[in-house]
């Protein structure tokens, strides 16, 4: 039970630990020296709550243009408008911005002038979802920690997009327009410190190429991916959570050693075309293989069996640390073989 607790508050620490840092930054406690030089005018077009000065919530309001930013704002909340443009001059004086959300306006790519977003030398986090951008927009701050864009058009990533964003921990490129050739084989360069890079929801049939050494977290759910390249998974030695869910995966498309990469704790390939249980890592703790073609588990090629090195066969006292088995909506009828169990010590959770 301590064991479960302790993955648990390790699983939740990881997956957020692209926000922790971003948001000990954020809300960073001011400088009261500051406040002498702050001025306390409010946008006729906004609310300025006075408990939360360094604020200013713009949403809902029809709004069309952005307003001039008072330089004392930190936050910036212009959600659910009319926007359609992204001008330098409203933010003439906004030097200190750490944070701006536009998702849910109508701003392209030409609307956005080009020094417009780059000026922010202090902005971590930059919000453009369900907007009508068809490409990354750039150039953007360095500074810049999460950037999201879920739900555009983008189909496009220009050359050297992120070549200067190596602080960024989160890229969002979910639900929109991405096929393959919008990737190069430098597309990623700069991005030293990616973390989470989501790109569900597009139309990619192979893996996205290089991406980041550091990247944890690979979301590319509902695409149309047939196949992983062998040794795929050494340029990204630090994944712990792959999802794949909704592709087009057959026996054929995955490497000899299948997910036998001791980095993965978490790999969810539900609805695919597999009709075997791939090789796994003895570290694996959670496995989503529901609804494939997948008749008999062969438990001699899956139970994986610890390295030769003294400090790996003392983690593995236990057995292999699978937790966690979904295999529902595939052909395997009921009851589990033994064998899986007396493999899988600690096994939970198995769902047929």
């Amino acid at each position: 039970m301590a064991g479960t607790i302790c993955f648990i508050l390790w699983v939740l620490f990881i997956t957020d630990t692209v926000w922790t840092r971003s948001v000990r930054q954020v809300y960073e406690v001011h400088d009261s020296d500051d406040w002498t030089t702050h001025d306390f005018e409010c946008p006729v077009e906004c609310f300025c709550p006075p408990s939360f000065p360094t604020a200013l919530y713009c949403e809902n309001r029809g709004l069309k243009e952005i307003p001039a930013i008072p330089s004392r704002i930190w936050y910036l909340y212009l959600q659910n408008n009319l926007i359609e443009t992204i001008p330098e001059k409203p933010f003439e004086n906004a030097t200190q911005l750490r944070w701006i959300n536009l998702n849910k306006n109508k701003i392209t790519n030409y609307g956005i002038e080009k020094g417009a977003l780059s000026q922010l030398k202090k902005l971590l986090f930059l919000f453009l979802e369900d907007n009508e951008l068809e490409e990354v927009p750039s150039p953007l701050p360095r500074s810049l920690e999460q950037l999201q864009l879920a739900r555009n058009k983008v189909s496009r990533i220009p050359q050297g997009t992120f070549s200067n964003l190596e602080n960024l921990t989160l890229l969002d490129l979910q639900n929109n327009k991405l096929v393959d050739n919008a990737f190069q084989r430098d597309t990623f360069k700069g991005l030293k410190n990616l973390m989470q890079l989501n790109m569900a929801k597009n139309a990619l049939r192979n893996m996205p190429p290089r991406l980041p050494a550091n990247t944890m977290q690979l979301f590319l759910d509902n695409n149309s991916i047939e196949g992983i390249p062998e040794n795929y998974f050494n340029v990204i030695p630090k994944v712990a959570f792959l999802r794949l869910n909704h592709n087009k995966l057959s026996d054929e498309g995955l490497p000899s050693r299948g997910f036998d990469v001791s980095s993965i704790l978490d790999l969810q390939l539900s609805h695919n075309q597999l009709t075997k249980v791939p090789r796994i890592s003895a570290h694996l703790q959670h496995l989503h293989l529901d609804h494939n073609k997948i008749k008999s588990v062969n438990v001699s090629v899956i139970c994986p069996s610890p390295s030769t090195l003294p400090a790996e066969r003392d983690s593995f006292s236990y057995g292999p640390h699978l937790r966690y088995l979904r295999l529902d909506g595939n052909e395997i009828k009921p009851p589990v073989p033994m064998a899986l169990m007396t493999c899988f010590r600690l096994l939970q959770a198995v769902i047929i």
